[in-house]
């Protein structure tokens, strides 16, 4: 029984170191070229992720100026310590804070502006990192190098 145990041992055989090498290069290959891309698709997410902030600041001013119809003209940001003049419609450094929760650019400021003539409000974020990205050639469809960023511009965003 021990001699055909050693007869079937030595019939086995192993890798040889070629084989090996060859699997690490193979696996080296592989690796040089999954990094490079995994990086790129964290940096579009994060990409990404700023720039749906940017529209959840702009949602967070609808809101606000959903709360108070008799706006025209704002200027909205985090922590602003204004107050709204609920005779003109206007006011500046009003805070939007009870309308965001967990924003990790707290520097922007959203200027809402009433057009009569069309019933419609204009919403522009500026200050945020959002706006940097969509102000870059080729992020978007009508996207403008103007310092702010407009709802259209935030949405049509594309990295």
């Amino acid at each position: 029984m021990v001699q055909a145990l050693k007869a079937k041992m030595k019939e086995q055989k192993g890798f040889t170191l070629i084989e090996l090498l060859a699997v690490i290069v193979i696996l080296g290959i592989i690796a040089a070229i999954a990094i490079p891309t995994i990086g790129n698709v964290i940096k579009k997410s994060d990409n990404k992720a700023t720039v749906q902030e940017g529209l959840q600041i702009i949602n967070a001013a609808k809101m606000y100026v959903a709360d108070h119809s008799n706006a025209t003209t704002l200027t909205l940001n985090m922590d602003g310590s204004g107050t709204l003049d609920a005779t003109a419609g206007t006011g500046t450094n009003i805070p939007l804070k009870d309308y965001l929760d967990h924003v990790k650019d707290d520097s922007f400021v959203v200027n809402v502006t009433f057009t009569p003539a069309t019933g419609k409000y204009t919403y522009t974020l500026s200050g945020h990192k959002s706006v940097d990205l969509v102000d870059k050639p080729g992020a978007g469809v009508g996207a403008t190098k103007d310092g702010v960023a407009t709802e259209k511009e935030l949405i049509d965003y594309t990295n």
